[in-house]
Order: C-alpha cells, then structure tokens, then sequence
C-alpha cells in the first residue's frame, strides 16, 4: 500500500479535507474565514505568512490554510501546495485594475502539478462595495462574469479541473456558504466515493 492510499484512507476516516486560499492581498481571505468560523470580523490585519483554521463544516472537518498575498511572499505559495484537495482563489471584484495581476497569479497556480486534483472555488469578493454587480447579475452571464471569464482566462482551463465561480462579501456573508457547501461536496465526491 503506497503512501498517498495511506493517506487517503485516514483522511476517509476523519472525513478531513485541506483548503488552500489564496488570492492577490487585501482581497478578503483572512475576513472569509473568520466570516465562516463565525468569528469577529471587525478588526484584522494583512495576513503576513498563513493562517490555519480548522472548521467544522456539515460532516467534514476542513483544515483550511489562509496564505498572505503580497507580491513579496507569493513565491512561497509553492510550500502550501502538498495534498491540497481544494484550492479557493479570492478576488477582489471591486479592484478591476488588478486583474491582470489576479490573471497571472492564477495561470501560475493552475499550471502547479501538486493542484491539478483540487476542486477549485472563485470567490469573486467585495460584492457588498458600491460599483460591484450583485451575485445573482454575475452567476446570470453579465458583463461582469463575462469579464471575469475572460480576463481570468477560465475558458482555457484543463477541462478535467472542476471550478465554479462564486459571487460574494465577506463583510455580510453572502455567498460565502453556497460556495463553500459547493467546494465541500465536490471534494467529498472525489474523496470519499465509496460513502
């Protein structure tokens, strides 16, 4: 029995599942899960490093590891990557002069062999700022998704990859459990097929 069934095997027993997020700084990751741990949002700093926080999520428990984004440490994503089984990028929808930068970060991360398994969550953020389009106008194909799809080059993608694009605020919670009970059973779908 090879290492990785070994692995797979505790992870079916403790239902565990290992969420990376990333995404550009000051998009939001840091106030996404503390939103979804129920924690205080009100006050929170650059994330300078990782955060890890364990949840318990419906059945699961989801080890999540929340990666600063400043250009200066996204060279140590990399580090992250090891048995990753969900991958969340945030991105800041209300910050459309950084998309390319989003765009770039992002073909590095999907180009990452250790991530071509990991079920991916787009959490476009920030949906709550004036200027923004609501969720439900970026989930019915307006300009904006259009945008998004474009620019993110999303329509590229290894057509293998399982993805969805999710509008959201962290500040209010919007979104966030549509996307995260998506990510949740994709992954569980993959992982735990025999249940």
């Amino acid at each position: 029995m090879g290492l990785l069934s070994i692995i797979r095997k505790i992870k079916r027993k403790e239902k565990e599942m290992r969420i990376l997020m990333v995404g550009l700084d000051n998009s939001g990751k840091t106030t996404i899960v503390l939103k979804i741990n129920g924690e205080d949002t009100s006050v929170i700093s650059p994330t300078l490093g990782f955060n890890i926080k364990t949840i318990a999520y419906n059945k699961y428990t989801l080890n999540i590891w929340d990666v600063g984004g400043q250009r200066t440490i996204r060279s140590y994503w990399r580090n992250y990557f090891e048995q990753t089984d969900g991958l969340v990028w945030v991105v800041d929808s209300s910050d459309l002069r950084r998309l390319d930068d989003c765009k770039f970060e992002l073909d590095n991360l999907l180009k990452e062999e250790r991530l071509s398994g990991a079920s991916l969550l787009i959490l476009a953020n920030k949906q709550d700022i004036q200027g923004a389009l609501s969720p439900d106008e970026i989930t019915k194909a307006s300009w904006y998704s259009i945008l998004l799809l474009q620019v993110l080059n999303l329509e590229a993608m290894d057509k293998t990859r399982h993805w969805r694009i999710v509008g959201c605020s962290a500040y209010t919670g919007e979104g966030l459990l549509e996307g995260f009970d998506w990510l949740v059973q994709d992954i569980a779908s993959r992982i735990y097929v025999l249940e």
